[in-house]
Protein backbone atom coordinates (compact mmCIF):
# COMPACT_ATOMS: atom_id res chain seq x y z
CA UNK A 1 0.00 0.00 0.00
CA UNK A 2 1.19 3.68 -0.94
CA UNK A 3 1.29 5.31 2.29
CA UNK A 4 2.93 9.02 2.50
CA UNK A 5 3.27 10.44 5.38
CA UNK A 6 2.31 14.29 5.88
CA UNK A 7 4.45 17.01 8.15
CA UNK A 8 3.19 20.19 8.59
CA UNK A 9 4.43 21.62 11.89
CA UNK A 10 8.00 20.94 13.28
CA UNK A 11 7.28 19.19 16.30
CA UNK A 12 4.74 16.26 16.71
CA UNK A 13 0.92 16.96 18.28
CA UNK A 14 0.23 20.23 20.62
CA UNK A 15 1.58 21.04 23.77
CA UNK A 16 5.18 21.27 24.68
CA UNK A 17 7.41 21.71 22.11
CA UNK A 18 10.48 19.93 23.47
CA UNK A 19 8.24 17.26 24.27
CA UNK A 20 7.04 17.14 20.66
CA UNK A 21 10.17 17.45 19.04
CA UNK A 22 11.60 14.53 20.94
CA UNK A 23 8.21 12.05 20.71
CA UNK A 24 8.71 13.04 16.52
CA UNK A 25 12.10 12.03 16.41
CA UNK A 26 11.18 8.16 17.98
CA UNK A 27 8.68 7.88 15.24
CA UNK A 28 10.48 9.10 12.44
CA UNK A 29 12.98 6.17 13.65
CA UNK A 30 10.44 3.68 13.80
CA UNK A 31 8.76 4.82 10.44
CA UNK A 32 11.05 2.12 8.53
CA UNK A 33 8.22 -0.40 10.32
CA UNK A 34 5.10 1.37 8.58
CA UNK A 35 4.57 -0.75 5.51
CA UNK A 36 5.20 0.71 2.15
CA UNK A 37 5.80 4.57 3.20
CA UNK A 38 6.94 5.92 -0.04
CA UNK A 39 7.07 9.85 0.70
CA UNK A 40 7.06 11.97 3.53
CA UNK A 41 5.38 15.88 2.38
CA UNK A 42 6.70 18.57 4.22
CA UNK A 43 5.06 21.92 4.45
CA UNK A 44 4.53 25.25 6.82
CA UNK A 45 6.74 24.97 9.23
CA UNK A 46 7.50 20.99 9.00
CA UNK A 47 10.40 22.16 6.37
CA UNK A 48 12.16 22.94 9.23
CA UNK A 49 12.54 19.54 10.11
CA UNK A 50 14.75 19.25 6.95
CA UNK A 51 16.94 21.96 7.96
CA UNK A 52 20.91 21.71 8.58
CA UNK A 53 20.79 21.22 12.32
CA UNK A 54 17.50 19.82 13.25
CA UNK A 55 17.06 17.62 15.50
CA UNK A 56 15.61 15.09 13.42
CA UNK A 57 17.62 15.58 10.24
CA UNK A 58 19.36 12.11 11.18
CA UNK A 59 16.42 9.92 11.23
CA UNK A 60 15.07 11.65 8.14
CA UNK A 61 18.35 11.39 6.11
CA UNK A 62 18.21 7.62 7.62
CA UNK A 63 14.64 7.45 5.51
CA UNK A 64 15.89 8.58 2.68
CA UNK A 65 18.68 6.62 2.21
CA UNK A 66 16.12 4.10 2.33
CA UNK A 67 14.40 4.76 -0.68
CA UNK A 68 11.68 7.28 1.16
CA UNK A 69 11.40 10.48 -0.99
CA UNK A 70 11.17 13.88 1.05
CA UNK A 71 9.42 16.65 -0.83
CA UNK A 72 9.93 20.16 1.03
CA UNK A 73 7.46 22.82 -0.35
CA UNK A 74 9.59 25.33 -1.71
CA UNK A 75 7.33 28.28 -0.95
CA UNK A 76 7.71 27.26 2.89
CA UNK A 77 11.38 26.70 2.64
CA UNK A 78 11.95 30.20 0.70
CA UNK A 79 9.11 31.48 3.66
CA UNK A 80 11.41 30.28 6.11
CA UNK A 81 14.93 30.51 5.07
CA UNK A 82 16.14 27.79 5.75
CA UNK A 83 18.99 25.78 3.94
CA UNK A 84 18.48 21.75 3.63
CA UNK A 85 20.20 18.80 4.94
CA UNK A 86 17.86 16.60 2.83
CA UNK A 87 15.39 16.28 0.56
CA UNK A 88 15.22 18.25 -2.67
CA UNK A 89 13.25 21.73 -2.88
CA UNK A 90 9.78 20.38 -4.35
CA UNK A 91 6.35 22.09 -5.54
CA UNK A 92 3.01 22.01 -4.21
CA UNK A 93 2.00 20.65 -7.79
CA UNK A 94 4.98 17.64 -6.77
CA UNK A 95 2.74 17.26 -3.38
CA UNK A 96 -0.46 17.17 -4.68
CA UNK A 97 0.50 14.86 -6.80
CA UNK A 98 1.89 12.32 -4.23
CA UNK A 99 -1.28 12.58 -2.31
CA UNK A 100 -3.40 11.76 -4.97
CA UNK A 101 -1.50 8.61 -5.95
CA UNK A 102 -1.38 7.87 -2.19
CA UNK A 103 -3.73 4.80 -0.69
CA UNK A 104 -2.92 5.87 2.61
CA UNK A 105 -1.98 9.12 3.99
CA UNK A 106 -0.86 9.68 7.63
CA UNK A 107 -1.19 13.40 8.73
CA UNK A 108 1.36 14.02 12.12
Amino acid sequence: MNTIIVLNHDQMGLGDSELGRKILGTFLGKTPSIQEVTAICFYNSGVKLLAKGSPVLAELTMLEENGVDLYPCGTCVNHYGIELGAGDISSMDQIVQELDKAEKVITL
